[in-house]
């Protein structure tokens, strides 16, 4: 075990990790970038003091438990991750995708999206954020627990998950939606989520069965959308996406053509606003 480099490692990623990228508020009263090892501490469900050893060089060597709260804390690539451990004296741990925190370079940028609906999902169709147009072009999909957070399992088991969209659009939905599951369970075929997923569709829906059972593939183009929205109608919808470099989460964008009745159309939703949230 390293103890000057990985006290120096963490230290950097500290001071590298704004309080925005986490969703803590930036006061007034912080004068310097970066976290503090108290809220570092907090992310990483452990003691401001135990961390501060670390950090100091004291204390005993942490635990593989330990390091990946750290990892998963700081917002660690898997890289870093791999690199932590390797500082601590412990071989890398197997790769399963971690998908319940946004990477701080993807958050930067859905901040940024305010006047268009928008969308961050993981490897498993899971909605890890939305902004305020997206929950109301959609709702809000981040109430779900379990295999229903993933869109694929609403798809094929729950009706209302379909109700925004016409009967004759359906089928293709049903494939698109199979075949980004597939690419997930292509990518990762040790991830028990993804293979408990697919496993339990296999089960409960014979419509997934069947086009799983026919190979679907699709490419990164998103074909327009219709979504028949209870308030404003019908709209067209471009979705253009971002793809996180390791593939374990997407940004989603909604658009309507300017001057469109869709585009006039997502205009209103916005201003209807709270009444429909």
């Amino acid at each position: 075990m390293d103890r000057a480099e990985l006290a120096d490692f963490l230290r950097t990623r500290r001071e590298a990790l704004q309080p925005e990228d986490v969703g803590l508020p930036r006061t007034r009263r912080r004068r310097t970038g970066g976290l503090r090892r108290e809220e570092v501490a907090a992310l990483s469900s452990m003691s401001t003091d135990y961390y501060s050893r670390i950090e100091q060089q004291r204390g005993p060597r942490p635990s593989e438990q330990m390091l990946a709260a750290l990892a998963q804390g700081l917002r660690l690539s898997l890289d870093e991750r791999d690199h932590l451990f390797r500082l601590a004296g412990y071989g890398t741990p197997k790769r399963v995708s971690r998908t319940d925190h946004i990477n701080p370079g993807m958050q930067r940028i859905f901040q940024r999206m305010d006047d268009s609906p928008a969308q961050i999902i993981n490897h498993l169709g899971e909605t890890l954020a939305q902004n305020r147009l997206s929950t109301l072009l959609i709702g809000d999909q981040s109430q779900h627990t379990g295999m229903a957070r993933s869109l694929a399992f609403r798809w094929f088991t729950d009706p209302v998950e379909r109700q925004l969209f016409p009967a004759d659009d359906h089928p293709g939905h049903g494939r698109t939606v199979t075949a980004q599951l597939l690419a997930a369970h292509t990518r990762h075929p040790d991830d028990p989520r993804v293979t408990g997923l697919v496993e339990e569709l296999l089960n409960r829906s014979e419509e997934f069965a069947d086009i799983w059972r026919r190979h679907p593939v699709i490419g990164p183009y998103c074909a327009p959308k219709l979504i028949e929205h209870p308030r404003v109608g019908l709209m067209e919808l471009h979705g253009q996406s971002l793809i996180d470099p390791d593939q374990s989460q997407i940004l989603t964008v909604f658009t309507a053509s300017p001057g469109s009745e869709s585009y006039e159309r997502l205009q209103f939703l916005s201003v209807l606003g709270e009444q429909l949230l």
